[in-house]
Formats: C-alpha cells, sequence, structure tokens
C-alpha cells in the first residue's frame, strides 16, 4: 500500500477512489494501510467502493454513479474473476479512456502474466504493483525447470507455464513445514515454535517471521499494461523509493517519473489530472460576499431583480485564474448577505461550491472548507492618525507663516519705514546724515512699527496716519504668530499617541474593524482587548471621521484593506506598531475538493507573470486621495489669511505717499515763482542803485567845477 501512495504521489494526485471486494475481512485488515499511506502524502480516499464477488448489475450501477464523480483515480484490490468483469465493464461505459487512472494491487497485478488477451486488452493503460519476484540462483532454475515440466504435463490445456510469486510462496510454505517437522520430531506443540522460527531465503526472498507474523516484502515491481502484455517499469523499495533496476549502483528517487514515459488508458500525450468536472453537475454555485466593506474588493450590485453585477480585484484575479486553468470551468455567482464565517459555512452546508472575495484564511474556516494559496499580502495592521512631530525642529518658529508670507511681510515692513522715513526726512534730524546712516534709519524705522506706535515723536499727520493701520495690521499678525507657534508646540498632547498594542490597551481606548471579518473574536482572544472597547463600521467614510474625530483611538485591518485605506486617505494616517501573522485573502472550496490544487496553480500563474500585480495597482490607483490634512497638525498660514490687512495698510501708505509727493510739488512751485520774484526785484534795484550812483557822481563832479562844498546833511 506504501507503493500505491508513493504512485499517487508522484503524480501529485490528491484524492483516489478504492474498489475492493467484499468478501472476507482480508480488505478491512489493508484499506486501513492505505489510508495511512495516502495520508503521509496529501492524498487522501474520497470513496470506497464493495464489490460483492458475484455482483452483475450492481457493478455497472457503481461504475456508473463513479463515472458521475470527480475522482478519476481507481485503485483497484479484487480477486482476479472480479476484476475480469469490472474491467470489462468499464471499459464498456468508456472508463478506459483519457482522464481515467486505474491502478491495481499485487493480487492482480501478480497474475497478470497468465491473463489472456481478452482480459490485457480491457486492462490497456493500467498500472500495476506486485511482488519482485527474484528469478536468480541455481535453486530458482531447478525449480523453474521442473514446475514448468509438470505443469505442462498436467495442464496441456495451459498456454502460460510459468510459476507466479504465489507458487514460490507455496513452494517456500512446504519447506517451512518439512524443515519444523524435521527439527521438532514430529512432536505437535513443537511445530509451530519451528515455524516461526524459520530464518531463510527462499524463492520467493527472505523468509522470516517476527512477533509470529512474517516479514513483508519490501520490494515491489511496477508494471504498465500495454499491447499485448505489460512492460516493466522499474521498482519501487522501502525506504529508498524507485529505481530502474536493482543494482548495487541503482539511482532512487522519490518521484516515478524516473522511471520513463506511462502508458495511460485512451494514450493521451499527457498525464491525467486525476479528477474532471461531474458530468450531470450545473456549474459551479460561487457565493460572493455583499457587505464588503471596501467595494474596491468585492461589489455586488443589483441593477434589477435578475440582473446582478459583480465587480472588484476579488473577482478580477478569479476570472484571471480561471483562464490560467487548462480546462473550462462553468460557474454562477450567487450573493450572499451575512458574516464571512457563515459565508464560509455554506460551502459544508452544500448551499455553494466555492467562495470569492476579500475572505481571509484562518484556521477556524477550515473546519467548513479548504482554501487556495493567498492571492494578496498577509498580515494585520494598526492605523491611526498621523500625528505632528514638528515640536522639536530647530526652524519650528519659521512654521506658523509660509514663506510667501514671511516674504510679503518684510516687504511690507519695509514699505512703511521707506514712507515713514521720507514724511519726516525733513522734521527729524535724526534721518538725515550719510547714506549708511539714513538706511539704517530706514531699516529700524521699518520694524519698530511692529513694537511701539512713537505717535509723541512724529511731526506729520501722514506719518502717524499711516504708523496707526500698519501697528494695527502688525499686531493682528504678531498674535494670530504667537496662537498658531503655541498650537504647533502643544498639538502633540492634544491626542492620544498611539505607537503600540499595549499602549492602547493600557489607555482602554476605543477601537474599531469591519463588520463581519474574523477581527472580533482575534482581537478579543489573540490581542486581548476589552471586548466593550471594540467597534464594528460598515463603510470606508466610516472608519476615516471615527479616526478623525477620535470617536477611535486606532483601526485594524487586514494588510491589503490598510494598503488600499491609506492609498484613499493618504494624509491623515499610518500604520502603526508590529504586523501580525493572519491569513491573506483566498477562495474556498469544499474539503478535499480536487479544484484546489488546480485553482492553487493558476494563481500562481497570474501571480508570477505579473498580471497579479497589475491588478493591485490599478485598483490602488483608482482609489482618489481625498488628502485629508491631519487634524493634530496646524497648518501654516499664508498670505491669503491676511490678504485684506496687507492691502489696508500697503494702501494707507501708499495714499499718504501720494499726498506727500502732491504737496511737495506744491510747494517747489512756489519756492520757483517766489525766486523769480525775487530775482527779478534784485534786478530793479540794481538798475536803480546804478542810476543813483550816476547823479551822485554828476553833482559830485559839478560841485568841483562850480567849488562848492558838499553839504553831507543836504540830501540831494
Amino acid at each position: 500500500m506504501k507503493a500505491v501512495a508513493a504512485i499517487v504521489e508522484s503524480w501529485e494526485w490528491r484524492q483516489v477512489t478504492v474498489i475492493y471486494e467484499d468478501r472476507d475481512s482480508s480488505a478491512s485488515r489493508v484499506l486501513p494501510h492505505l489510508s495511512n499511506a495516502l495520508r503521509e502524502v496529501g492524498a487522501e480516499i474520497s470513496q470506497l467502493v464493495a464489490l460483492p464477488p458475484f455482483a452483475s448489475s450492481s457493478l455497472s450501477k457503481d461504475l456508473e454513479r463513479l463515472k458521475e464523480g470527480q475522482c478519476r483515480v481507481f485503485v483497484v484490490h479484487l480477486s482476479l474473476s472480479l476484476s475480469d468483469r469490472l474491467f470489462e465493464m468499464a471499459k464498456r461505459k468508456k472508463m478506459m479512456e483519457k482522464g481515467y487512472v486505474w491502478i491495481t494491487t499485487d493480487p492482480i497485478t501478480s497474475l497478470v502474466h497468465a491473463m489472456n488477451a481478452t482480459t490485457i486488452s480491457n486492462m490497456q493503460g493500467i498500472l500495476g504493483v506486485k511482488s519482485y519476484l527474484p528469478e536468480t540462483g541455481g535453486h530458482f532454475k531447478v525449480f523453474h525447470h521442473r514446475f514448468r515440466k509438470r505443469f505442462s504435463s498436467e495442464h496441456p490445456e495451459e498456454d502460460n507455464h510459468e510459476p507466479d510469486i504465489f507458487a514460490l510462496k507455496a513452494y517456500d510454505a512446504a519447506w517451512i513445514v518439512a524443515i519444523a517437522m524435521r527439527e521438532s520430531k514430529k512432536v505437535s506443540h513443537l511445530l509451530l515454535e519451528k515455524v516461526v522460527q524459520s530464518d531463510f531465503h527462499g524463492l520467493s526472498g527472505k523468509v522470516e517471521f517476527i512477533d509470529n507474523k512474517l516479514v513483508p516484502v519490501n520490494i515491489f515491481q511496477i508494471v504498465n499494461v500495454m499491447g499485448k502484455s505489460y512492460r516493466e517499469l522499474g521498482f519501487w523499495s522501502d525506504g529508498q523509493g524507485f529505481s530502474e533496476n536493482l543494482t548495487e549502483n541503482a539511482a532512487y528517487n522519490s518521484s516515478m517519473r524516473v522511471l520513463g514515459q506511462v502508458f495511460w488508458p485512451g494514450a493521451p500525450l499527457y498525464t491525467p489530472s486525476g479528477w474532471t468536472l461531474p458530468i450531470s453537475s450545473n456549474p459551479l454555485r460561487i457565493g460572493v460576499p455583499v457587505g464588503s466593506l471596501f467595494k474596491e474588493y468585492v461589489s455586488v450590485k443589483h441593477q434589477s431583480e435578475s440582473n446582478i453585477s459583480f465587480t472588484g480585484f476579488a473577482i478580477d484575479v478569479f476570472k484571471e485564474t480561471l483562464e490560467q486553468l487548462p480546462f473550462y470551468l462553468p460557474y454562477e455567482l450567487s450573493p450572499f448577505n451575512g458574516t464571512y464565517n457563515d459565508l464560509v459555512e455554506q460551502i459544508h452546508l452544500k448551499i455553494f461550491d466555492a467562495v470569492v472575495g476579500d475572505v481571509t484564511i484562518v484556521a477556524r474556516r477550515y473546519q467548513h472548507a479548504e482554501f487556495t494559496h493567498p492571492y494578496t499580502e498577509s498580515g494585520l495592521v494598526m492605523i491611526v492618525p498621523v500625528i505632528s512631530k514638528t515640536s522639536n525642529r530647530a526652524w519650528l518658529f519659521m512654521k506658523p507663516f509660509t514663506m510667501a508670507m514671511w516674504i510679503l511681510t518684510a516687504v511690507i515692513n519695509l514699505y512703511n519705514g521707506f514712507v515713514i522715513w521720507l514724511l519726516e526726512r525733513n522734521n527729524c534730524p535724526e534721518l538725515k546724515g550719510s547714506v549708511l546712516n539714513q538706511m539704517g534709519m530706514l531699516i529700524w524705522l521699518a520694524f519698530n512699527t511692529l513694537f511701539s506706535l512713537n505717535g509723541n515723536r512724529l511731526h506729520s499727520n501722514l506719518s502717524r496716519m499711516t504708523m496707526v493701520v500698519w501697528l494695527f495690521v502688525a499686531l493682528v499678525i504678531m498674535q494670530t504668530y504667537t496662537a498658531n507657534l503655541t498650537s504647533m508646540l502643544t498639538v502633540q498632547h492634544l491626542g492620544p499617541t498611539v505607537t503600540d498594542v499595549e499602549a492602547l490597551k493600557s489607555s482602554n481606548a476605543i477601537i474599531g474593524h469591519c463588520t463581519g471579518s474574523f477581527l472580533s473574536k482575534y482581537l478579543v482572544d489573540v490581542l486581548h482587548f476589552n471586548a466593550n472597547n471594540i467597534k464594528n463600521f460598515t463603510s470606508i467614510e466610516a472608519f476615516s471621521q471615527a479616526l478623525e474625530t477620535q470617536e477611535i483611538a486606532a483601526a485594524f485591518l487586514e494588510v491589503p484593506l490598510a494598503n488600499l485605506f491609506l492609498a484613499k486617505y493618504c494624509k491623515g494616517f499610518t500604520i502603526a506598531g508590529p504586523t501580525y501573522k493572519v491569513g491573506g485573502f483566498g477562495f474556498a472550496f469544499p474539503k478535499g475538493s480536487p479544484l484546489v490544487s488546480s485553482i492553487t496553480e493558476a494563481l500562481l500563474k497570474v501571480s508570477e507573470s505579473g498580471r497579479l500585480h497589475e491588478l493591485e495597482n490599478i485598483m490602488i490607483a483608482a482609489a482618489k486621495c481625498e488628502d485629508v490634512e491631519p487634524d493634530k497638525e496646524t497648518p501654516s498660514l499664508s498670505p491669503n489669511s491676511f490678504l485684506v490687512l496687507f492691502i489696508l495698510s500697503g494702501g494707507t501708505s501708499t495714499v499718504a505717499l501720494l499726498v506727500y509727493i502732491s504737496c511737495l510739488d506744491k510747494s517747489m512751485l512756489r519756492r520757483k515763482i517766489m525766486w523769480r520774484l525775487m530775482k527779478a526785484a534784485m534786478r530793479h534795484w540794481r538798475r536803480q542803485k546804478q542810476r543813483f550812483s550816476r547823479r551822485v557822481s554828476n553833482v559830485a563832479e559839478s560841485a568841483c567845477n562850480s567849488r562848492y562844498t558838499f553839504d553831507p546833511q543836504n540830501r540831494i
């Protein structure tokens, strides 16, 4: 039976149907050995078919029932006469064609050399396990010659005169009794004792008893019926495996594939899969969860009573997987409104043949179903809101305002300082002097306005007006800056800082998870949370809102769902703490279903081709980021927040500057007129002076000529 199990393992079959003869207790003693051997190689007996010794009509019904089933690997443990009728009936029902596998045990295979041509024709393509017959040694040659001679004389009608393993065992058994009788000197109570003490090499091999039982043969021959006889493929040895020969240098392998090509029933060019879809069955009924929290994975929409659409990542992956199967697999998707545990249980209750969706592979669900290889990353993570970490930065004092705000504030300061400097320059000696001194005073005036009014030192009403407006704006900006910086310094203390599960449990915080998932029990039994502190959510938006409003301190999601959540809310949340090992998402099928291995293989092909990663990227890209800013991080203020104030201050300073320039122009005009008048007056005075001088000179000259004395007090 270990040799039979080794054959099943070699071709990766997972289920076999055993057909045995219900005659005595011998079969019931053998079947447990086969069951244990199959279990050791990862296979199992899907069905036991007991045939009565003289089966006729029941044989036909049994074969018809097996034909309608899925399993196509049959292990036959019958007598030669019953197996002859079995294979004849199987050929009539076309069960000796492509897709079928027949394996016969030693009672049948050891007699294959003696079968007639009709029986051989009915058994084309079967694999058989037979006891190894060592045809070496002088003793065997003598026996072989004597047996053929006597058998042909006593049974001339038989075509085959070769001795089989049963003849050799009978011969060895006679030798055992003869030797025991001789050594016991025909004392009856010593006969059995001498029999079990036998230890010699007979024609059938080593003859030895342990615990009053004959040591079983540990070498078997693997044969393949084809043509008019059979072909010896190789050998199987207990503890060593398969080999082409039994020489000292023989190479052993655990797989039968090293023995070469096998001639299967129907002569296909490929190895049979060992199972098929039921002939009379309907398409697979596949359950799909309706209440999936993440519609990107599974979305069920009722467009009408008879028209239901199934979309999402899980559905796309399943369809891609079916395209990789070497056969057509019809199916029908059906919605299921309930918990995921109840959905998986529907497979056990025969309501569904499979389940497709965002169903997590967990141990307790294996009670009702079997899962394929996960098609997503496995693990459980904790999602928490993003907490500001800016309080330790060296440039934190710049954070309350944006760079544009800082630049605009500096420009407005310098502009206002320039206006006040210009207005007060003629009235304040401190504002005069060298260019360097005037620049320093201008900058001082620009930033001094942030802290004092200096109204008693201003001489112009325009300067006072500009200063008052700018001081008001500066007061608002300074108070806003102080409030924003204070908020940034204290923001990390406003909400709970969650770094691990222990912090959540110690603070008795409320946590959340998806409705209908296995996480509720996992959080209580494994992570030891208080059941009263666990909340269920039915939508991704409710998750986000609960985290933002601190209704819950953390949310627990499977890794694929967490990635999708973070893709949609890309700025407000993050993953914290370790990743807890749980199964990923997989497709569920009935326990022992042969579809599991085929679907898993096809799923791996989808993954290795890169198509699975491509579908995942498409899903993540489709999740539009909401750009939710973290509530716990105070944003930097931009000029938009103070645009009206800047316009008010800049406008006031500009008006004062224009008024000053206007007044300055009028003053310059007056000065120009006065200067022209003064120049005209000076020219007139010079002319009058010159005229007076000439008169005085003429009078003096006349007086000298007339000898008159000049009286200085005479006003001429």
